[in-house]
């Protein structure tokens, strides 16, 4: 019996086996990692949400009231009655496609929103607007 010698290489078959099982692991795998991308940037911009409308519930409890629709929510990061030295967040974060987050008040309730990942309102899927509200 013989015994093959390491300096033949690998035959036609096996090379073709092997891209065939690389090309079935591409197409399997690298689709659900794309789409955990985006479904993670949805639970960071859930996150951020959640984190905003907690400091404007802790503003409104130094303050009074929520800041204004135009003073935004560049008002979280001023010092204020309740925090003279810092704000109630350290900076506005922008959402994970880098729009900034939509601020909206009547003075009793407020709405941060998300407009998702084409930064215009409304939209399904990716483009759905995520806000602090169900």
């Amino acid at each position: 019996m013989r015994r093959p010698h390491p300096e033949n290489g690998f035959s036609a078959i096996e090379i073709v086996v092997g891209v065939f099982i690389l090309g079935l692991v591409v197409t399997l795998v690298v689709p659900r990692i794309m789409g955990q991308t985006v479904k993670d940037k949805r639970t960071r911009a859930d996150s951020d949400i959640a984190d905003i409308a907690q400091a404007l519930h802790s503003y409104k409890t130094g303050n009074g009231s929520y800041p204004s629709s135009a003073d935004g929510l560049q008002a979280l990061t001023q010092p204020s009655r309740a925090h003279s030295s810092d704000g109630y967040l350290s900076s506005v974060p922008v959402d994970p496609w880098g729009h900034e987050y939509a601020y909206f008040t009547d003075g009793t309730r407020f709405l941060v929103k998300s407009y998702g990942a084409d930064g215009r309102e409304g939209g399904d899927g990716d483009n759905a607007d995520i806000t602090n509200q169900s």
